[in-house]
């Protein structure tokens, strides 16, 4: 992996936060215009949510639920957050912004997580990365012979903390509304 992309994984989160920054600067919120980000979050976080339900991390090679249809629903359920909120926004630039980071951060982070599941799960892997697309799902379930099952779990989507998604984005979505009516006065 190149400096740059040790880098951009590292620093993912925190340079979120300093974006976060400049998407709110450009933003041009209305209550419509967040209801809309907020209604399409909805669907990113319920994905969110039901992939972590069956991720049980660095223990076994997660195959079954979402995972049998991309190998990053996480990763799929956050893009379409970002959707979310580039339509929240109401603005080309903050959505430009949020686009391009996910764009480069996420296809960084699912690369590098993609060569560690190779060297942790060998032969079990290259078999499920073989039948199941990396990011945009298939429309069929896969089956892969040979990797765990596992059914969705409340207590795992607890112990994933997926739960901070969901805050985060309602604080993003609050913050957006408090920003329209500041502007209004």
């Amino acid at each position: 992996m190149s400096e740059a992309a040790v880098l951009i994984a590292r620093w993912r989160v925190r340079l979120g936060y300093l974006l976060a920054v400049f998407v709110l600067w450009f933003a041009r919120p209305t209550p419509k215009y967040v209801a809309i980000g907020a209604a399409i979050g909805a669907i990113g976080l319920w994905l969110r949510a039901y992939a972590a339900g069956y991720l049980h991390k660095q223990k076994v090679l997660t195959v079954t639920g979402p995972y049998a249809y991309t190998r990053n629903p996480l990763y799929l359920g956050s893009a379409i957050l970002a959707l979310g909120a580039g339509v929240a926004t109401r603005s080309w630039i903050s959505a430009g912004i949020v686009v391009v980071y996910f764009a480069i951060g996420y296809s960084v982070v699912m690369r590098r997580e993609e060569r560690e599941l190779l060297a942790q799960h060998g032969e079990a892997f290259h078999v499920y990365a073989t039948a199941v697309p990396l990011f945009l799902p298939k429309i069929t379930a896969a089956n892969v012979s040979g990797a765990s099952a596992g059914e969705f779990s409340f207590a795992q989507y607890k112990r994933n903390h997926e739960y901070q998604a969901a805050f985060g984005y309602l604080l993003l979505l609050s913050a957006l509304l408090i920003l329209w009516r500041l502007r209004l006065g």
